[in-house]
């Protein structure tokens, strides 16, 4: 699915993102890292920090989608699967921490056969 299925009026919609991951809002929050006040008030969902952890979340599940046929599995995957070489975090983790390029890198490195 494209980033703009996730977005709405120029940002990301952490409503649409619930739909989409059959999941809710708050549970969208605790996924990227953020508090349910970031997702549920008007002035937080557009703040810098609130969009750049929707991006980082919405950017590793999409890129990983193919793989897995569906954004709804791919989002299991994002917050269940520990990755090699992280000591056992997940992506989910990774993302909370502020390490979502890493976690970028590391699919990257996967598809190109680097890490099995």
């Amino acid at each position: 699915m494209g980033l703009v299925q996730y977005a709405e009026n120029g940002f990301f919609a952490p409503q649409k993102i619930a739909e989409v991951f059959r999941t809710t809002s708050g549970e969208v929050a605790r996924s990227a890292g953020l508090g349910k006040d970031a997702v549920q008030r008007k002035e937080r969902i557009a703040s810098d920090r609130t969009q750049r952890r929707l991006r980082e979340m919405v950017e590793i599940v999409n890129k990983v989608e193919p793989r897995f046929g569906s954004a709804l599995i791919a989002f299991a995957w994002y917050r269940s699967e520990p990755l090699a070489g992280f000591s056992g975090r997940t992506a989910m983790q990774l993302v909370q921490e502020g390490r979502a390029g890493e976690v970028l890198d590391y699919i990257d490195a996967v598809d190109a056969g680097i890490h099995a």
